[in-house]
């Protein structure tokens, strides 16, 4: 062979390996995806386990919760649940443990076109969206204004293109729509014009969830199809912490259930106000909230899906004010994770929101300190994984889109490492270092690994100074909001075809422009 062919030859392969370098991986080869599984991080001992559990029982054997609805009464009642003469219904011991035995161990989130659905089991780590923001965070002029219909469209548009956003529960109110039945279905349609991804919501009031359900049958193509797959599950508040039932919440929980829609049991108590200030004690208040809304779930309708949503939340106890980017309510999410899996059900907590009014450094940190312990821990649902500022009062869509960037990272946290023969690298060793080159940059090896072995940040920027100047000093929120406009400038794919979106228009009041 000539030269000239060994150079050619040469250049071919490197041709080769760029080319396969720029063509997607598969998913079981890319080295972040959804459901990567966490659970080393434990921050409790077995015994603490335990004991939270222990506690929480006897919590709800002899304080029990109050406010339940008369329907709440007859479910828990014909369970095997008492009721007292104070109101308040009492657990037995032997009845809890019986529902956890015979609880749904392994939920399914599916998403509507098929390509992302959600197995929630074990320690199997997925990050989203969630929330009830009122404003919107608007970078330039460093303001805050009123969350909007358009903004939840455009939110679930967003995070249809964000590899690392794998569910959107809703993340801000629709505060243009004053009627709360048009705001609640308006909801459903704004989310699920704007992403294919299984979606999270809420209902104000037991009636609306009829309508809306009415709504998705349509948008399935019938009611055999939506049962088949249900890709909206219900966000339920079905506690007022502490240990009382939310009467309407529970009403709408049970019509959720009989429509065959997954519910999320979200008890979100606040250290130090609404749950005790220790992190063991909210913990524990938490775990008994969700066990009592487990029996509940299980007394409408014997394995139903739901999720364990513990989700205690940090305060400050020197203003009381919400603490939700602290290192506390990082152990309050990984707490809760053990305690799932001790019950061995699939849970959700909240992570990754931010004190901070802006995506700054205070964000950076915070948001990224509770997203890795989360999923270190293994929250099968990690909730308010991004876009989450101001204590969860703002929303910001150049922070989703950063967001994406720092989970990424998070998940190559929760992937780990990989030890092997072939990760040991002794061969290469020997190869490089007798006779070889004497490093390992551009050997077989190195190049075949740097996609699935190595996460690379799509806005975070590793040049050096000199590069960073001769790029024009690049800044990392204005690359945010390019890509924002990017994204908003061409229509969503998961739109809905011309025939169903008259036909939702026609049947319901949307207040989404055309």
């Amino acid at each position: 062979m000539n030269d000239q062919s060994r150079t050619s030859s040469r250049s071919g392969g490197r041709a080769a390996r760029r080319a396969a370098r720029a063509t997607a991986l598969p998913d079981h080869l890319r080295p972040v995806r959804p459901g990567l599984e966490g659970g080393t991080y434990k921050p409790l001992t077995a015994q603490q386990v335990e004991q939270i559990h222990q506690a929480a029982l006897t919590a709800l054997e002899t304080i029990g919760l109050a406010d339940a609805p008369q329907s709440g009464i007859d479910y828990l009642v014909g369970a095997g649940c008492t009721l007292g003469e104070d109101g308040r219904i009492r657990f037995p011991r032997a009845l809890v443990e019986d529902t956890i035995a015979k609880a749904n161990r392994s939920v399914t989130l599916h998403s509507r076109d098929g390509q992302t659905d959600l197995e929630l089991s074990g320690t199997r780590v997925h990050y989203g969206t969630a929330g009830a923001a009122v404003s919107m965070v608007d970078v330039e002029g460093r303001e805050y204004r009123d969350s909007t219909v358009q903004d939840l469209h455009d939110a679930a548009r967003i995070c249809q293109q964000l590899d690392n956003i794998h569910f959107v529960q809703r993340p801000m109110v629709c505060r243009d729509i004053t009627d709360n039945l048009e705001m609640d279905l308006n909801t459903v349609y704004a989310a699920c014009s704007g992403t294919f991804k299984h979606i999270g919501t809420s209902f104000t009031e037991p009636s609306h969830v009829a309508p809306a359900v009415e709504m998705l049958h349509m948008i399935a193509g019938g009611e055999d199809k939506w049962r088949e797959r249900p890709f909206v599950s219900n966000s339920n508040c079905f506690v007022v912490p502490p240990m009382k039932f939310a009467t309407e919440s529970c009403e709408v929980m049970e019509e959720c259930i009989k429509a065959g829609m997954p519910v999320l049991l979200l008890s979100a108590g606040m250290a130090g106000a609404t749950a005790p200030s220790s992190i063991a004690g909210a913990i524990t208040q938490a775990t008994a909230e969700c066990l009592a809304g487990l029996v509940y779930v299980n007394a409408v309708s014997p394995g139903a899906p739901a999720i364990f949503g513990t989700w205690p939340f940090g305060l400050d106890l020197r203003t009381g004010a919400m603490s939700i980017g602290s290192g506390e309510q990082a152990l309050l999410t990984a707490g809760c994770a053990q305690m799932h899996h001790f019950y061995d059900l699939p849970g959700g907590a909240a992570a990754g929101a931010s004190d901070s009014k802006l995506p700054d450094m205070q964000a950076g940190w915070e948001q990224m300190c509770s997203n890795v312990m989360a999923g270190l821990s293994g929250v099968n649902m990690v909730y308010e994984a991004a876009g989450m500022h101001a204590s969860l009062l703002g929303f910001c869509f150049e922070s989703l889109i950063l967001g994406d960037d720092l989970i990424g990272q998070a998940q190559r946290c929760v992937r780990g490492i990989e030890v092997t023969d072939e990760t040991l690298a002794l061969d290469q060793m020997a190869e490089v270092c007798m006779g070889g080159p004497g490093h390992y940059l551009g050997t077989e090896a190195t190049l075949s690994r740097m996609q699935a072995d190595y996460v690379y940040p799509t806005y975070g920027d590793r040049t050096s100074p000199k590069e960073w100047a001769e790029l024009d000093k690049p800044d990392l929120i204005a690359k945010a909001t390019a890509r924002k406009e990017e994204i908003l400038s061409a229509p969503s794919p998961a739109r809905f075809d011309p025939m169903l979106e008259a036909a939702l228009r026609e049947k319901f009041n949307i207040h989404l422009p055309t």
